[in-house]
């Protein structure tokens, strides 16, 4: 199986997005901790999100993307533009937490 994940679906501050553009970065690629990302079957999702949603700490919860069946083993993003990269793993030290 793969991954396709959607850069718009994806929420990123203002602030995050703008001081990662100065510096050259992905903000997927940024330490981020208090975040969860949950694989949930498609029938189960509008559901899970509800739950999570209903919940102060989860109140912007959303889905970012899907397992597909394309593409085995490979993550892609699918951009703001429209087009896709594959999202490879991030090489070298992580970048320090801004957000």
């Amino acid at each position: 199986m793969g991954i396709t994940i959607s850069e718009e679906k994806t929420p990123v501050k203002k602030s995050v997005a703008g001081i990662c553009e100065l510096l050259g970065r992905y903000p997927l690629y940024v330490a981020n901790e208090g975040k969860l990302l949950a694989f949930v079957k498609k029938k189960h999702a509008e559901k899970a999100l509800a739950l999570m949603q209903n919940n102060p700490l989860g109140q912007d919860a959303c889905a970012i993307g899907e397992v597909v069946s394309d593409h085995p083993g490979t993550v892609i993003t699918r951009t703001l533009i429209r087009s896709e990269r594959i999202a490879d793993m991030q090489t070298g030290e992580q970048f320090p937490r801004i957000c």
